[in-house]
């Protein structure tokens, strides 16, 4: 299971009856964003919270899910189960999945291009493409990330998304 999942169960199973009842009630009247449709009333009512987990995690995927399940914590006052999926949030896709990336991404001369001049540095640049296999270049990739920001960050995931568009899209499902 990924790791927002885990903690979207881990929030719903500290839930108690009612708070779990008056969860599922508020899921049904938030507003959800354009393009995401809403779970059943039916099926939603008749869930636990493992079932409730992956239905949130197939309809509005992990990102989403999370943030969705956060919101509805908080309209219930209950700050404290929010706080850890927030922190989950905070934490930016590229590190989410640092160990996929290194090992499926096939292409990065082409990520590396994107990257040149305003997050890699003409020697960064080199050393990179100075390793020989796909998964060594990402590996060194990665070791200049803990200097970036999450501008960075976004335009890493911005190459990716154009140059491996499949496999982004599969990571965000996981």
């Amino acid at each position: 299971m990924g790791r927002a999942r885990d903690a979207i169960l881990d929030a719903l199973e500290n839930l108690t009856v009612d708070e779990f009842k008056k969860f599922k009630m508020k899921l049904l009247s938030v507003p959800v964003r354009e393009g995401y449709g809403r779970i059943p009333r039916g099926p939603l009512l008749q869930m636990d919270a493992i079932d409730l987990t992956d239905k949130l995690v197939s309809y509005y995927l992990e990102t989403y899910g999370l943030e969705l399940t956060m919101t509805v914590l908080r309209d219930m006052g209950m700050q404290e189960l929010a706080e850890p999926l927030q922190k989950i949030m905070e934490e930016h896709f590229v590190d989410q999945h640092r160990q996929a990336l290194i090992a499926r991404v096939t292409e990065v001369d082409g990520v590396l291009d994107a990257l040149y001049g305003s997050v890699l540095t003409e020697g960064q640049y080199q050393a990179v493409r100075a390793e020989t296999t796909s998964q060594n270049k990402m590996r060194k990739l990665f070791s200049f990330a803990p200097a970036w920001n999450l501008n960075c960050k976004d335009v890493l995931l911005q190459a990716l998304r154009e140059i491996h568009p499949y496999l982004v899209a599969d990571l965000e499902k996981s």
